[in-house]
C-alpha cells in the first residue's frame, strides 16, 4: 500500500486539491507533479493564482455542466487552457449537478432529499457517471487529452466540489493505471478530510436555515457505497475497467499503454 500522507496541497482557495503522484502501480509509481484533482477554481484568490501557476498546470479539464460554469466560471492563471467536458449534460437533474442549489436555498434542497434519499440519489448519480453517453464522451475526451502529445505541462481536472465527477475520473484513471483498490478508495475518501473543512460556512448557513449537519453529510461528503456503485455499473455493463476503457470510452490498447507510460 502507498504512503498517501503528503499528496494534499494546502491552497486555501483551491479546496480538495491534491497530486495523484506517488501512488504505486505494477508499472512503477505514478509520477508526481503531472496530474492533479481539485474542487472548482472559481474562487482562486490573487495570492493563490501564482501558487497554482507554480504547479506547472497548463490544462484544466472542467467536468461541470454549462449552468454550473456560467454561475461560477473558473479563475485561472494567465495562459492556462480550460477544456469544457460536461459529464452530466445528459442528466440535468443529477444531484451532483445541483449542489449549487444548496447555497441558494438550503431548506428546499434538504427537502428534496427527505427520507434518506441522498445516499440512493448519489449512488444513482455514480451509475449515471459510468453509463450516460455524455459521461462516456467527457471521460473519453479527458483520457485522450491526457495522452495528447501536443499537451505539455501538468493537467488538472475538477467539477464543483471535486468529489463525484472528479472522484470517478480519479478512481477510473488510477484503476486503469493499476493502482491497488485500497489506495483508489483511500484517495477517494480523502475528500472527507480535504474538502469538508472548507465547506464549514455552507454547514453554518444551512444550520441557520434549520437544516441539520447530519442531513448534509451524505451530500457534501463522500461514501464508499457511492464509488462502489460506479464500479458495480462498470462490471455490469463492461465487465472490467479495461472493458470500460475500450468498449465504453473507445480507447485502444495503444491509448491505454500510452496513458500508463505517460503517468508512471
Amino acid at each position: 500500500m502507498t504512503d498517501r500522507s503528503h499528496r494534499g496541497m494546502a491552497i486555501a482557495s483551491a479546496p480538495n486539491l491534491r497530486d495523484l503522484g506517488g501512488l504505486r502501480t505494477p508499472h512503477g509509481p505514478i509520477r508526481s507533479g503531472v496530474l492533479y484533482r481539485s474542487a472548482g477554481l472559481a474562487s482562486l484568490t490573487d495570492r493563490d493564482l501564482p501558487r497554482i501557476a507554480a504547479l506547472g498546470i497548463t490544462t484544466v479539464y472542467d467536468l461541470r455542466t454549462a449552468d454550473e460554469v456560467l454561475a461560477q466560471p473558473d479563475r485561472l492563471p494567465e495562459g492556462t487552457r480550460r477544456v469544457a467536458l460536461d459529464v452530466l449534460a445528459g442528466s440535468s437533474l443529477s444531484v451532483a449537478a445541483r449542489l449549487g442549489d444548496l447555497a441558494a436555498d438550503p431548506r428546499a434542497f434538504a427537502a428534496s432529499l427527505e427520507g434518506g434519499q441522498a445516499e440512493q440519489l448519489f449512488e444513482d448519480t455514480y451509475r449515471d457517471i459510468v453509463r450516460l453517453p455524455s459521461a462516456l464522451a467527457a471521460y473519453r475526451a479527458l483520457s485522450l487529452g491526457l495522452i495528447d502529445d501536443e499537451r505539455h505541462g501538468a493537467a488538472l481536472f475538477h467539477c464543483t466540489t471535486g468529489k463525484d465527477r472528479t472522484g470517478w475520473a480519479a478512481a477510473s484513471i488510477l484503476t486503469l493505471l493499476g493502482v491497488d483498490e485500497d489506495d483508489v478508495f483511500a484517495d477517494y475518501l480523502r475528500t472527507n478530510v480535504d474538502l469538508l473543512p472548507a465547506l464549514e460556512p455552507v454547514f453554518r448557513r444551512a444550520e441557520e436555515a434549520g437544516v441539520g449537519r447530519e442531513v448534509l453529510m451524505p451530500v457534501l461528503g463522500v461514501r464508499e457505497s457511492y464509488l462502489r456503485a460506479a464500479f458495480a455499473q462498470v462490471r455490469a455493463q463492461f465487465g472490467t475497467i479495461e472493458g470500460y476503457a475500450t468498449d465504453g470510452l473507445g480507447l485502444t490498447a495503444v491509448d491505454i499503454d500510452r496513458l500508463r507510460r505517460r503517468f508512471t
